[in-house]
């Protein structure tokens, strides 16, 4: 898989050890939902935003779906090592780190799920992981953030914690941030992804 698997936006930054952060958005979102965010999070960082080449009824997405929270799961194996294969096309040298909201959290645990060699951490912000992942020994040690909403009907808490156990299970380094909102992002998220990425 190459670079030309999506249209992209990137800052590059050329100083050795710079860390990556690839930035991933949500149902409806494009490659300039979270760039800035990433310039501020990360300044110091190169930033790839790729755009997700799946069309629900014009909103953008990474995988496709056949219905709110139900994954056309043989797509969604297709498209993540789709985006394995870019993110490797990337030919970094330091660290890896993604961040993706929704959809974008989605096909980022997937990436670290079934390919845990690529990122070295990941902030998963309200994902929705509907099916039991095998176990994959490459995620221990991997620093992860997962932040959700208590309310949040289109990622219940239930699912949440559940992602959190599996990954604590594999010895990841797994932190959980909730608020008491939905879907939503809000302040505190970001404040704690911040503070997740002040040693990157």
């Amino acid at each position: 898989m190459t670079l030309s698997a999506y249209i992209y936006r990137e800052h590059q930054n050329e100083a050795p050890g710079a860390p990556l952060l690839v930035l991933l958005h949500g149902t409806g979102g494009d490659e300039n939902q979270f760039f800035e965010l990433g310039r501020q999070l990360l300044p110091h960082a190169r930033l790839v935003a790729p755009r997700g080449d799946v069309s629900e009824g014009g909103a953008l997405r990474y995988f496709r779906r056949t219905g709110e929270g139900v994954y056309d799961m043989k797509d969604l194996t297709i498209r993540t090592d789709q985006m394995a294969g870019f993110v490797n096309a990337l030919e970094h040298k330091g660290p890896i780190y993604g961040l993706g909201y929704s959809n974008g959290a989605n096909i980022l645990a997937s990436v670290m799920l079934s390919h845990p060699g690529i990122f070295d951490g990941g902030i998963l912000m309200h994902p929705l992981i509907p099916w039991t992942p095998a176990d994959a020994p490459g995620l221990a040690g991997k620093r992860i953030l997962i932040t959700a909403g208590r309310r949040d009907p289109i990622a219940p808490a239930g699912h949440t914690e559940r992602l959190a156990d599996y990954l604590a299970r594999q010895n990841a380094d797994v932190q959980t941030l909730w608020h008491e909102g939905g879907h939503e992002i809000r302040q505190e998220e970001l404040v704690g992804a911040r503070d997740f990425l002040a040693t990157v």
